[in-house]
């Protein structure tokens, strides 16, 4: 293939005892593999036989910088992973991340291995079996979930999505890398609802719209308190206008039952988003509703754009949903209960999601808001 008799040239060497000239050799040998567009059978069983005793020879600066050549290469066999794996050294991450195919028995060696830096670059390759990917979700390793999340060549789906999804309760960097897949059911991450961006949140929402819902023990309590909404609205209005948020917070924590820190959340979020899932639960209307979040959200520009979006809302989600999504947040139910078939996104509903843009050319909803605009509101710093 190359001019290299292995047998006679690997003899030569050991006794001459040169491992300059087989350093020498071991890099010109890889260079020369890499190279070679598409070498026969032949070619390749008589350079790993070179290469196994070179690199045993050779000194290590030598065999370090050969690894890394003949990790370049399209045609290695799994000897010759294995030798670049053993002797790349630090290098071990830039050939995961560049080598085009690996095989999967070397993947999965290098995962037993339990090095979380090496694992955490294999889980955001793109040609991950379901054995590898078992392998890596059994780590349970934050920044191996990080690269998981991230890694959009695999749909997550049965236990993989289970496993991403708890992982999103408790990091809230795997919550937004999830949050910036279209793949992946926003709805699971109502837990990380507070650790995502405004975007993220209506994400998590509109996740939810004309879609069923498991039921939610809070809902009897809603609709024994839903029938004063209007006085809810009104108090919570005024709470808004004059600035009141820590009246706002209790008063938040006596009808949800929330801690008071998500409480606090709640009514600081000049997003409006938490509110949302609030004033639903509770039965708001789209005009009693955007009464309140006319004077919540932040006055700092112009609310038209978002008040369309809440105004979509309140037209697609439905208040049981809201009330499951309270639920969650109370921690009183099991939100995996969305991936069962009876409750998972419909065609309809997913593209309700991906699209969370409001066309704003809806007569009703446009009255609505140009008559809520009209409201006086307190601008506040």
């Amino acid at each position: 293939m190359i001019g290299f008799q292995p047998y006679e040239t690997f003899q030569l060497l050991s006794e001459t005892g040169d491992t300059k000239r087989a350093s020498n050799l071991l890099i010109a040998a890889c260079d020369a593999f890499t190279r070679k567009a598409k070498p026969l059978q032949s070619e390749i069983e008589q350079f790993e036989t070179l290469a196994s005793r070179l690199f045993e020879t050779a000194q290590t600066s030598a065999t370090h910088k050969a690894a890394a050549i003949l990790g370049r290469s399209q045609h290695l066999t799994y000897l010759l992973e294995q030798l670049v794996i053993k002797n790349i050294g630090q290098d071990i991450n830039d050939y995961l991340l560049s080598a085009n195919s690996i095989s999967e028995q070397s993947l999965n060696q290098l995962i037993n291995e339990k090095i979380i830096e090496t694992c955490a670059t294999i889980a955001s390759r793109s040609d991950l079996t379901n054995a590898t990917l078992t392998k890596l979700f059994q780590l349970n390793s934050r920044k191996v979930y990080r690269s998981l999340a991230s890694n959009i060549s695999f749909r997550a789906q049965g236990p993989f999505l289970n496993a991403l999804a708890r992982s999103a309760q408790m990091d809230h960097q795997v919550a937004i890398s999830l949050a910036d897949r279209n793949d992946f059911d926003a709805a699971l991450l109502a837990p990380a609802f507070f650790d995502l961006s405004e975007a993220d949140r209506l994400k998590v929402i509109f996740a939810f719209s004309k879609r069923k819902t498991p039921n939610a023990p809070i809902k009897k309590t809603l609709e024994q308190i839903s029938v004063a909404n209007s006085q809810l609205t009104k108090a919570l209005m005024k709470l808004f206008e004059q600035n009141r948020r820590p009246e706002i917070t209790k008063l938040l924590a006596q009808i949800t039952g929330l801690e008071d820190i998500s409480c606090g959340q709640i009514s600081h979020d000049e997003s409006g988003a938490a509110l949302f899932v609030v004033l639903r639960a509770f039965g708001c209307t789209v005009h009693d509703g955007l009464k309140v979040l006319i004077h919540a959200t932040s006055h700092d520009k112009d609310r038209s754009k978002i008040l369309a979006h809440f105004a979509k809302l309140f037209s697609e989600v439905s208040i049981d949903s809201m009330a499951f999504l309270l639920s969650v947040w109370r921690e009183e139910v099991n939100l995996l209960d969305l991936t069962k078939p009876q409750y998972t996104q419909t065609s309809s509903t997913q593209a309700i999601s991906k699209d969370a843009r409001l066309v704003s050319n809806q007569l009703p909803i446009k009255k609505t808001i140009n008559t809520l605009k009209k409201i006086p509101t307190r601008h506040v710093s």
